[in-house]
């Protein structure tokens, strides 16, 4: 709890200083190679008192360039230009699109501007060099170069990091780990997280390599920069990533809350609340996505979904109705939200509607054979027994059947024929049941139960009626039962309806000799049945 509690107050703590960060977060995704995201940050925060126009229409416009959309990117930068005409990062806007156009000459005025702004400032120079590598990184290899090196000529002492992170990113195509060692090279001189982009791009391409390290690293960055959406975020996605939902929900809950979050991360969220188990929560945050996108279809089946987890049968009945009747679900439904579905129909005692359902789960996922077990068990729940055994055969077919798969095949079976009134099927489906639970027996001999359930099997071949074979096997049975002094207890009933059997077969032949016998042992692990032993006392003495 002393932990929670700390990390809810480091976040917690960060929700003023995220107000803040305003359009810096749009920034920190930009150069995270993750313009959609800044485009949508950079452009809610434009009007935002605090917002360095200046600066969000160069980012604005280089999101343009990268779109192709060179008018809307040269408006971006003069707009940013207009705004302050000695922001440096727009001539080099400007430089950009005259490289884009072949224009290499003007290209260089523009960036000279730039540099002319401040001389001494080693980021504008990367800045060049990035302009130059994103136009044609082997055409002007000489460019690159020559502005890296004037970078890292003024920033002897104060080393410019941004430098590690241009080199990692011409590598990064070609050479994960030398790419990898340049980020890290960023982070470990980065003592106030100033460059978060690094910290990203050093787990995107480590990730599979060493997944914790770079979930640690993406930890300092947060510890570094409790106000950079970017962190939070990339924290919890790579949580996500590694399967470590509990985690993941928990940053996500914590990330959300940021002004800067956005809605895609909340639709995520209300997901891994229910993989949580915090149904509840889960529901709760769906019905405020679909207030306002009353259209959002992940959204109304999470909420139905969280209700049959709920145990809310009623509501959860109509809300899935509502989800799968919506024509814009016609198609993308998937098998879950059909045996879903079963399982709310099941709980109110609609056994044949939820067999329906299972049915409908098969069919839209027939690679999913596991399915065909579930589907085994509706028609199991609503009495119809072939076709239970039909499923469960088609399950066993299919190659990835266990013993006890041919086992429960065995059962369904057996509770198909107790059901058949045609006497050939009757037959036919016995023969089948025996047939299994011999295989089954094969692999698995001194198993009581699989033993027992033969002799039931057996019981049902023969009208119900006890005979010699069916005798036999339960004898069997109690053998290996008697093995262990305690099945007279936890497998009380076993002994029960074995002895009763027996005794009864007896009886009918007239040995009421080893009739009584068997009714005195059954009897014996059954003492509290006066009924019993009053018959033995009146009519087996």
């Amino acid at each position: 709890m002393k932990i929670k509690a700390l990390f809810s107050f480091l976040l917690g703590g960060a929700l003023t200083l995220s107000a803040q960060q305003g359009f810096k977060d749009g920034i920190e995704y930009f150069k995270a190679d993750q313009p959609e995201e800044a485009e949508i940050i950079l452009s809610k925060t434009l009007n935002d008192a605090t917002t360095n126009k200046a600066q969000a229409y160069y980012y604005l416009g280089l999101i343009e360039l990268q779109k192709g959309n060179v008018n809307a990117a040269k408006g971006q930068f003069d707009l940013g230009l207009a705004a302050d005409a000695n922001c440096a990062l727009n001539y080099i806007g400007q430089g950009s699109i005259d490289l884009k156009s072949g224009n290499a000459s003007a290209a260089e005025k523009n960036f000279k501007a730039a540099k002319d702004i401040d001389k001494k400032d080693a980021a504008i120079y990367v800045e060049v060099a990035r302009a130059y590598y994103n136009a044609d990184p082997v055409a002007y290899a000489k460019e690159i170069e020559k502005n890296l090196a004037e970078a890292k000529k003024i920033s002897k002492k104060d080393r410019e990091l941004s430098i590690y992170i241009l080199e990692g990113d011409m590598l990064s195509k070609t050479n994960i780990g030398d790419a990898a060692a340049y980020y890290q090279m960023c982070t470990d001189a980065d003592a106030e997280g100033a460059y978060p982009e690094a910290y990203v791009k050093y787990a995107r391409v480590y990730f599979n390599v060493n997944p914790q390290f770079c979930i640690d690293r993406l930890k300092e960055l947060l510890s570094k920069r409790p106000d950079s959406a970017l962190a939070q975020r990339e924290l919890a996605e790579k949580y996500y990533e590694s399967d470590r939902l509990t985690l993941a929900a928990q940053q996500y809950g914590e990330y959300i809350k940021n002004p800067n979050h956005f809605k895609k991360d909340e639709i995520r969220y209300v997901a891994l609340l229910y993989f949580g188990k915090k149904y509840q929560e889960s529901f709760d945050l769906a019905g405020k996505i679909l207030a306002d996108e009353p259209d959002n279809i992940y959204m109304q089946r999470m909420q139905f979904l969280n209700l049959e987890k709920l145990n809310q049968y009623e509501q959860a009945r109509e809300y899935a109705e509502k989800f799968l009747s919506n024509p814009k679900t016609q198609g993308n439904l998937a098998a879950n939200d059909y045996t879903t579905y079963g399982d709310i129909l099941t709980a109110l005692g609609e056994d044949t509607l939820a067999a329906m359902q299972f049915e409908k789960a098969v069919q839209v996922a027939p690679e999913k054979k596991d399915l065909l077990k579930d589907l085994s068990g509706a028609y199991t729940k609503a009495k119809m027994y072939r076709e239970a055994a039909d499923a469960q055969q088609r399950f066993v077919d299919s190659g990835e059947a266990t013993t006890n798969d041919i086992f429960m095949l065995a059962r369904r079976y057996q509770n198909a024929a107790a059901t058949e009134a045609d006497s050939l099927k009757k037959i036919e489906l016995v023969s089948l049941a025996l047939k299994n639970i011999d295989i089954v027996l094969e692999k698995v001999p001194d198993n009581a139960t699989i033993i027992l359930t033969k002799a039931r099997i057996q019981f049902v071949k023969n009208g119900n009626k006890v005979d010699q074979d069916v005798v036999d096997t339960y004898l069997a049975a109690l053998a290996i039962l008697d093995q262990d002094p305690a099945n007279k207890t936890s497998k009380k009933n076993d002994y029960i309806t074995a002895y009763n059997q027996i005794a009864n077969y007896y009886l009918g032949l007239g040995d009421t000799e080893n009739a009584r016998i068997y009714f005195e042992k059954f009897l014996e692990v059954d003492p509290s049945n006066d009924a019993l032993r009053n018959y033995l006392e009146n009519n087996l003495k």
